[in-house]
């Protein structure tokens, strides 16, 4: 009887000991084996930064316009994508400097916490201000700044612009095979990253087509007075001249040259010429060119409504400039929708993935370091009208 008794109590003693050894390991899986993440709600308020140039020299081209795009895309997105979430922009203003680009980083990203900034709209500040988005995993996404290897900063960072080494080579050749230029003098801002980039990568196309550069000049950002610069490359006699300028300058540089005796026959090639650009030039500008990704006249999707919905409540035509930032944040609400989560990390992983989507620009992909896919265009302005270039 005892015997039997000790052989009972010996099977349940092993018994508990296995059940016990059983969830151990069960234990131990669940550790080495990551819980799949949470995926938030999306209802509720989604807080997006915005840095725009409220104040100081951009105003006027990176604040006041791209403010009103959002406006409008705002309504839009809030309206139809997200269910019961809807996108609240926190706008801080960078007042048109690098520094105050980067104080704005800073603030969305230790005061309000934000999972993602659209901006800056310059790819000076961009380039001072991105590293901080990378080094705390906060998406950066800037709709406008287009000097080239920004976005190879790292994997958290986006732009929607078309970057000058897709614009410019593609640009000088459909230019050349139609106009036939020979020879060709550049004039860029010094102080800029993004003309600087612009100037290089025009130069390098030039001679990758065998056009020969008689000279280059520069300037600052903030000159009014171009008329030794100008006067030097009227003397040169080229046949075409490339302006890599912010826009600011650019009517200036227009008005100045043509007063001080560059032909008309001789085509200014200006990045990123805006309808703004052209009314400010007047007849000066007439014929000027421009490599840029989207146009009013476009036949792209939606494009149309949103060049009429844009005149109707502001009452002035969009620019270059605000179809990329109204485009900007439809493409981030599609990602946003996309990855069911408003941690930084899914919305970074939804905009990667943004394959051939509909947009005022046309088919919309990023490529593999996060620059913007579409297809480019040129246009020239006639009768004072940026219209396609034939």
């Amino acid at each position: 009887m005892n015997v039997r008794r000790i052989k009972i109590y010996a099977y349940l003693l092993s018994t508990v000991f296995l059940m016990a050894g059983l969830s151990a390991c069960d234990q131990l899986q669940q550790l080495l084996t990551p819980a799949p993440p949470q995926m938030e709600e999306l209802d509720g308020e989604i807080p997006v930064g915005v840095v725009l140039s409220i104040t100081g020299r951009f105003a006027s081209t990176f604040g006041n316009p791209n403010e009103k795009g959002l406006e409008l895309a705002l309504e839009e997105v809030n309206n139809s994508k997200l269910g019961d979430r809807s996108i609240k922009l926190i706008i801080e203003d960078d007042q048109s400097t690098v520094e105050g680009a980067v104080e704005a980083y800073n603030k969305l990203i230790e005061q309000d916490g934000v999972p993602v900034i659209l901006g800056p709209a310059t790819s000076s500040q961009a380039k001072a201000a991105f590293p901080i988005a990378q080094e705390n995993q906060v998406v950066a996404f800037s709709p406008s700044s287009a000097a080239r290897g920004l976005s190879a900063i790292g994997d958290f960072i986006f732009r929607a612009a078309l970057t000058t080494e897709v614009l410019i080579p593609s640009g000088i050749e459909a230019t050349l095979a139609t106009l036939g230029y020979k020879t060709a003098a550049t004039f860029y801002d010094e102080s800029d990253v993004f003309s600087t980039d612009s100037d290089e990568a025009v130069r390098e196309a030039l001679a990758a087509n065998s056009v020969e550069v008689l000279l280059t000049e520069t300037f600052r950002g903030g000159d009014t007075d171009f008329s030794e610069q100008l006067s030097r490359i009227r003397d040169a006699n080229p046949d075409i001249i490339f302006i890599s300028s912010l826009s600011p300058e650019k009517p200036g540089i227009l008005m100045q040259g043509r007063q001080l005796g560059i032909p008309d026959s001789v085509p200014f090639v200006v990045r990123t010429l805006t309808t703004a650009d052209v009314s400010a030039a007047g007849d000066a500008a007439e014929g000027a060119i421009t490599f840029v990704g989207w146009a009013s006249t476009a036949d792209t999707p939606g494009n149309s409504a949103f060049v009429q919905n844009y005149s109707a409540k502001y009452g002035e035509e969009p620019s270059n400039y605000t179809a990329r930032w109204y485009a900007g944040l439809h493409i981030l609400a599609e990602a946003i929708a996309n990855a069911q989560s408003t941690d930084s990390t899914a919305i970074r992983d939804g905009l990667a993935n943004i394959t051939d989507f509909d947009t005022v620009f046309g088919k919309f992909s990023f490529d593999a370091v996060g620059d913007a896919i579409y297809d480019p265009k040129i246009l020239i302005v006639m009768n004072g009208q940026l219209v396609i270039f034939e």
